[in-house]
């Protein structure tokens, strides 16, 4: 039977260097998340501050991080920072800063949305029972607001996963990197080795997301009332 090339993914270690390979993906992209959250939380209550300097910086904050892709932030970090700065930066902490950066940009406009999204109303009667501000917050406004956030933040974990592949291109040997080693390296006995290796990533990156997804899913139609 002719090798069709599949072969290649069983040929030394290369099947666990891949798996490797994620497990440095997971590494960046749950770390900025883990970041993300908390100071996310901060800025989205801190752009909630009806004050017309805190909005401008907040906007212009928010905006940059959106409309600056993340590769230009990645080389402005990693390769700009070190050079005018003479910072010692490595390519994985300049990896973390920066998806740590655009997670609580996006992280920040959710809990602002959250908590622009409670009713006056349920303000006004926690005042009239006589409940301080911070009762007001932890008792009744917070509760709600998670359970409007923990979908979205699940989300914004999966969309940090599958952006973290744009680390490759500053050095550093996450699952796209060694995928690309792979190929290079057996490019003449295995011509067809792209087929199976990205198939591969593609199907690591499927389910690492996917169970993500449906329960981000499962919790946002559990709460959606």
């Amino acid at each position: 039977m002719q090798d069709l090339g599949i072969s290649i993914l069983f040929k030394g270690t290369n099947f666990l260097r891949l798996l490797g390979g994620l497990g440095i993906t997971l590494k960046i992209s749950l770390i900025s998340a883990a970041l993300s959250v908390p100071l996310g939380i901060a800025f989205g209550m801190f752009m909630t501050i009806k004050n017309p300097v805190t909005r401008a910086i907040s906007r212009i904050y928010l905006d940059f991080i959106r409309i600056m892709p993340q590769l230009v932030l990645l080389f402005i970090v990693f390769f700009g920072a070190t050079r005018m700065f003479g910072w010692n930066l490595s390519n994985e902490f300049s990896a973390i800063f920066v998806f740590a950066m655009w997670g609580t940009a996006e992280m920040g406009d959710l809990v602002r949305s959250a908590l622009i999204s409670i009713p006056k109303h349920q303000y006004e009667s926690a005042e009239a029972l006589g409940m301080t501000k911070l009762q007001t917050y932890f008792q009744i406004i917070i509760p709600q607001t998670l359970r409007r956030l923990i979908p979205n933040t699940i989300n914004l974990v999966t969309r940090m996963i599958k952006t973290t592949s744009l680390v490759v291109l500053i050095g550093i040997v996450e699952v796209m990197k060694v995928g690309q080693q792979i190929i290079d390296a057996n490019r003449f006995e295995y011509p067809t080795a792209a087929l199976w290796i990205y198939g591969v990533i593609f199907f690591l990156y499927f389910f690492t997301c996917w169970p993500i997804s449906i329960v981000a899913k499962k919790l946002e139609a559990k709460w959606k009332n």
